[in-house]
């Protein structure tokens, strides 16, 4: 006979258990555990965050630089080590999933960084662009139940938009070969970045929008709440509030206005990386890419006409733990 657990747990269409995700991006890399209850409820226990910069001159060389590859070697063991002791804390063992995105996508020696991992007796999934989308408005919307959203996920490689109601999948999702690792590299090279590189970036970054932005306007997926999630719409909130201890509380469902974003993209784009280095509120490993991430930002705003956006600390990793309590089968769970 099946408990009343089971039966909640059946129709929740979740596993109850503990769950780690571990976001390897371009720029960051991340871990959440949570555990899920029979409701499919996720209750956080630990999170986990290190600029590593995994995708370091990707762009131009399609290589993952050895040295990048043992950065995020070093943080994921860490992060094992975070595991084992919250294991060890209560007997209770997570289900990894981790996952790698537009840095390893581009990447022709992905290979070699997924059996670096493997060394450490971690899977790693490269996942597509487009199941990224879908997993980053699955954990960002989940915070906005019954309303129409527009997720935005600036990337270190990549960015994507998707757009539809929360709770269901999105209605149009897509990935952009466009992050701010990927336009600072393209384009920002002097210190502080020129008018004419801001220019161009931006030239760059609006013409890929028009027409998948355009398409979400006629089909009516703008009239919506645009929830902006990852490091660079965090910064924005931290840095405007002057958090010299990053307060996650204070920074999830913060709204920010389209004159508080422009503001502080001519600041950032003004100081020279050194004096970039030293602002309250922004991760010194981020300064060299907070400009371009800004930017990014105001062309989603200009792009689809919003005045502002709300930032969701729920995001990709989240997500990704939903799908693997809705579809757990023991260990390497896989997102794709």
């Amino acid at each position: 006979m099946k408990s009343a657990t089971d039966e909640r747990a059946q129709a929740a269409g979740v596993r109850p258990g503990r769950y780690a995700a571990i976001d390897i991006g371009t720029v960051t890399c991340r871990m959440l555990v949570a555990d899920v209850d029979d409701a499919g409820a996720l209750h956080e226990l630990d999170r986990e965050y290190a600029i590593t910069n995994l995708g370091e001159d990707v762009d131009r060389t399609h290589h993952l630089k050895p040295e990048a590859i043992e950065r995020v070697a070093s943080t994921v063991a860490r992060f094992l080590s975070v595991l084992a002791s919250l294991q060890a804390a209560d007997g209770v063992r997570a289900r990894v999933t981790a996952f790698a995105t537009s840095a390893s996508r581009d990447a022709d020696n992905a290979a070699e960084f997924e059996r670096r991992l493997a060394d450490l007796g971690v899977s790693v999934t490269v996942i597509p662009g487009a199941r990224e989308a879908a997993l980053s408005f699955s954990g960002a919307s989940s915070c906005f139940p019954g309303e129409g959203v527009v997720v935005v996920d600036v990337g270190g490689g990549s960015t994507e938009v998707s757009a539809g109601w929360a709770g269901k999948p999105p209605a149009r999702s897509r990935s952009f070969d466009i992050g701010c690792r990927r336009v600072t590299e393209k384009f920002l090279h002097a210190d502080p970045p020129t008018a004419s590189e801001l220019d161009a970036a931006r030239a760059w970054v609006r013409a890929a929008f028009r027409d998948y932005f355009a398409d979400l306007r006629t089909r009516g997926l703008l009239d919506a709440r645009l929830v902006a999630v990852a490091g660079t719409a965090t910064t924005v909130v931290s840095v405007r509030e002057a958090m010299a201890v990053y307060d996650s509380a204070r920074v999830h469902k913060a709204h920010v206005s389209r004159a508080d974003l422009d503001a502080l993209f001519a600041r950032m784009a003004a100081l020279p990386l050194s004096e970039r280095r030293k602002v309250t509120g922004l991760d010194p490993g981020r300064a060299p890419v907070i400009a371009a991430g800004l930017l990014i930002l105001q062309e989603v705003l200009s792009a689809g006409s919003f005045d502002g956006f709300t930032v969701s600390e729920s995001d990709i990793l989240q997500g990704v733990i939903l799908y693997a309590a809705q579809n757990a089968a023991g260990e390497g769970t896989q997102v794709c």
